[in-house]
């Protein structure tokens, strides 16, 4: 149902390297790119996210009570995504762990304070 998420940025550049970095670790590429934005998916596949200079030239602001959420394939994955968050210049808001029932989940802010996870839904709580 979701096409792509869009958040804000005050310094495409910097917030460029921050989701090359986890773009690479989930196996995609930049899709779209122009002076303002850049989207990283698969042309076709799930839904892709995009990050932009907001269009009426303010700054740009995080939204109280919104994160996007990955996907990812293993509990490894989950610690790669989290490690390359905060090596890219984002901040922890949950370690690695498990959050009730099979949801295990790792928070994490990118670098103009946009609220991401990296999440993996187990068969079996005990996975």
């Amino acid at each position: 149902m979701i096409g792509y998420v869009t958040l804000g940025t005050n310094d495409l550049e910097r917030g460029a390297k921050f989701y090359d970095a986890l773009a690479a670790e989930l196996g995609v590429t930049r899709m779209m790119e122009a002076s303002t934005y850049i989207a990283w998916g698969t042309p076709g596949g799930g839904a892709g996210i995009g990050l932009t200079k907001p269009f009426n030239g303010e700054a740009a602001g995080v939204g109280n009570g919104v994160m996007v959420a990955l996907e990812a394939a293993s509990r490894d994955q989950v610690q790669r995504l989290y490690d390359i968050a905060l090596a890219h210049g984002g901040t922890c808001e949950g370690p690695p762990g498990p959050r009730g029932g099979p949801f295990y989940a790792a928070y994490f802010r990118d670098p103009d304070g946009n609220k991401l996870n990296a999440f993996l839904m187990e068969a079996s709580a005990a996975a």
